[in-house]
């Protein structure tokens, strides 16, 4: 795959082949989950499987790669899988508009990795509950709104996270289910920003989460 001449020259053949045979899941396609899904592409993951709900509306603008204003509207799945099929056109994408919860695990395929880019936590913890029966590899996001500095991002674990509200509502249910999992996450150390009532957002901090979500899966793979 010529697209992929100056990734080989740093990882090799060998690696290329074997991020091209690795499937990923990724949940959630919005300012993370977008920009996760766009990297895994481009670093020549083709075995995808994307889910989400929701359509674009025109607040997504501001943050999501995905949105463009001739896709208002649409479904955030569909327009993934034109964008996936327009970088690498022999890309195999399964689309899934559904919303993940209790009780769905048929509806999902097993799969090397899950991305977990939602913010919905009873979804975070079915998706763990399923990572950790099938022995998938899974690495969730954390907050990424009311925050303005992409730098104090970071990859850890879900029990040494710190300034997040969402983590620490993942940590609580967590303990409170028994689930014992050293979750891999992508968290920011920096204070939220307080507001009224929604929480704001800016372009560069849920992109660089995106970012290092698929910066995980793709080291994990070649580094195996």
């Amino acid at each position: 795959m010529k697209q992929l001449d100056r990734t080989k020259i740093i990882i090799g053949s060998e690696k290329i082949n074997l991020i091209t045979k690795t499937s990923v899941l990724i949940v959630g396609l919005g300012g993370v989950g977008s920009s996760a899904l766009e990297m895994l592409v481009r670093s020549g993951i083709s075995n995808l499987f994307v889910v989400d709900y929701d359509v674009f509306e025109e607040s997504n603008l501001n943050r999501q790669i995905l949105c463009l204003r001739n896709n208002i509207g649409a479904l955030k799945v569909e327009v993934a899988k034109k964008r996936i099929e327009s970088i690498n056109p022999d890309a195999r994408v399964t689309c899934l508009n559904l919303k993940v919860k209790d009780g769905m695990d048929d509806a999902l395929p097993k799969t090397d990795y899950i991305i977990d880019a939602c913010d919905d936590i009873n979804a975070k913890i079915m998706l763990i509950k399923f990572a950790i029966k099938n022995n998938i590899k899974i690495i969730s996001s954390c907050g990424t709104g009311n925050r303005i500095k992409p730098e104090l991002l970071k990859i850890t674990n879900i029990w040494k996270t710190e300034y997040d509200p969402l983590a620490k509502k993942l940590r609580y249910t967590l303990r409170k289910e028994r689930i014992n999992y050293k979750l891999p996450v992508v968290c920011s150390i920096e204070k939220p920003i307080k507001t009224k009532d929604t929480v704001g957002s800016v372009a560069m901090v849920p992109n660089a989460a995106g970012i290092l979500l698929a910066s995980y899966v793709i080291n994990d793979i070649i580094n195996a």
